[in-house]
Parts: C-alpha cells; structure tokens; sequence
C-alpha cells in the first residue's frame, strides 16, 4: 500500500511538471506578444501615426484600446471615459496574470509532495525490512536513497517553477506599466 502511495507521489509531481511546462510556454507566448504589441503601440503614439488594427485573438493590449475606442464613443464625459479606460485596463491585466496562480501552486506543493513521497518510501522500505527479516545495511541504504529522490525531484520541480513564476510576472509588470502609459497618452488621442 505505502509502495503505491510512494508511485503515486511521483505521478502526481509529473503531471505538477508538466502543466508546468506547458502553462510557463502558453503563458510566455502570451506575454511576449502583449509586451511586443505594448511597445509597438507606446512607439506609434510618440511618433503620431498610431491607427486603431484589427484585434488578434492573443492581443490584450488592442483588445483594451478598442474598449476605450467603443467607451469614447458612446461617452461624453472624461469621468466616464476614465472609468471605461480602468475598467479596460482591470481586464487586460487579468488576461496577463491568467493561469500564474497554478505555478504559485506548483512552486508552493512541489517540495510538500517530494518529502511526503520520501516519506512514504522510508516507511515502505522499513515495512519491507521488517517483514523480511534483512539486517542487510546497504539494503536499508538503498531503499532510503531511493526514496529521497522524491525530495529531490519535488526541490527541482519548485526551484524551475520559480524561476518562470518570477520572469512571467516582472514581464507582465512592465507590460502593466506600458498599458498605464498607453491610457495615459491614449485618451485624448483616441477618436
């Protein structure tokens, strides 16, 4: 029963791994677009030829801008625009820091499932030595080693869901910054 407990530790460790991966390649693809479309749209406003594009489906930057275009609209007072302009501004930050809770998770658990898989695999190998009789110490040795790679592994996985953590959400941060300043510049120059 502990040897499934230990087995099970570790599937779920590598299923945390892999929805690691994939959310850290999703979400940089996301926030490396926003950042670049951030960027291009701040150069286009400082030079006076930014036009209004079509919206891409991964664009939370133009998707804000065409808010506060369809708010101008249909408003006439700067209250309101201002409010239409944070409202806009509220969501495309939510669409950056979408999913960055489950590598906070990850991160948080990863370390927790790899000492309780060493612990299952210690209890295991002790169980197994008491039923069988071996006063053997390299087998004792060996099953505790064994077991210790779920520390092991559990470490890595957090210290690399760290790591993307901490890079996604300094990007976003400054992608935040840049969606401020488009605001900023954008709601006079908007028609």
């Amino acid at each position: 029963m502990l040897e499934i407990l230990h087995q099970a530790i570790y599937v779920v460790m590598v299923i945390a791994a892999i929805l690691l991966l994939a959310i850290t390649i999703e979400r940089y693809i996301f926030a490396n677009t926003n950042f670049r479309r951030a960027r291009k749209v701040i150069d286009e406003i400082s030079e006076s030829s930014f036009t209004l594009a079509h919206s891409k489906p991964n664009d939370a930057v133009l998707e804000m801008l065409f808010e506060i275009d369809k708010g101008r609209k249909t408003v006439s007072k700067q209250e309101q625009i201002q409010d239409i302009a944070d409202a806009s501004y509220i969501h495309a930050r939510d669409k950056l820091f979408n999913k960055l809770w489950i590598l906070d998770t990850i991160v948080t658990a990863a370390p927790l499932l790899g000492l309780l898989g060493t612990i299952f695999g210690i209890v295991d190998t002790f169980y197994a030595i008491s039923s069988s009789g071996m006063s053997d110490p390299s087998g004792v040795s060996a099953g505790i080693g064994t077991a210790l790679y779920s520390t092991a592994f559990g470490i890595a996985l957090a210290l690399a869901g760290l790591l993307f953590f901490n890079y996604l959400s300094q990007l976003n941060e400054r992608i935040c910054e840049y969606l401020k300043m488009i605001i900023l510049r954008t709601t006079g120059h908007i028609a």
